[in-house]
């Protein structure tokens, strides 16, 4: 699933989350078009730009108006998938999404973001910024992700905005 040079990006964060349902029914909820209109609890919009067997590609608008462009690189249906998101022609990071199926009923999803904030920097430069800002916030961040979908998934109804606190960055 990896075809990204990591080494252009910083080091990695990475959230998991356990689900009570099927690694089928999970893919379905993650690899749905628009997604993230009910399930991402910072999304004002998430618009599909193209959708089809060989290009994925959507535009996500944060409660805050800042809106990123997703261009997935790989698809492994019913596994996962990778993507770069950033600001359309700016700086891009690298994110994997990649299920695990536990039993049954029960799988496992992960979200590893590659992100491009500091990367170009050197490590004793880049160490204090990145771990009192970048990763707490990062790691927030993924947690209510991984919240929002776990939400749909029990409640069947959307995740209210915001529902898990606000994010400084997105909301």
């Amino acid at each position: 699933m990896m075809n990204q040079k990591l080494e252009n990006y910083g080091k990695p964060i990475t959230q998991t989350k356990y689900f009570k349902i099927s690694a089928g029914n999970l893919w379905k909820l993650i690899s749905s078009p628009g997604n993230l209109n009910d399930c991402h609890p910072y999304c004002r919009s998430n618009e599909v730009l193209q959708w089809n067997e060989e290009v994925h590609k959507d535009s996500l608008i944060y409660l805050n108006g800042r809106t990123y462009i997703r261009n997935f690189q790989s698809w492994d249906e019913g596994n996962g998938y990778t993507l770069n998101i950033g600001e359309e022609g700016g700086k891009q990071s690298f994110v994997i999404w990649s299920i695990v199926e536990i039993s049954e009923n029960k799988s496992k999803l992960s979200i590893t973001v590659y992100p491009y904030l500091l990367a170009k920097l050197p490590r004793i430069i880049s160490f204090l910024p990145y771990t009192i800002w970048i990763r707490p916030r990062l790691e927030k961040y993924l947690e209510s992700v991984l919240t929002g979908f776990e939400y749909v998934s029990v409640n069947n109804i959307p995740v209210p905005r915001n529902y898990f606190g606000r994010h400084p960055w997105f909301s």
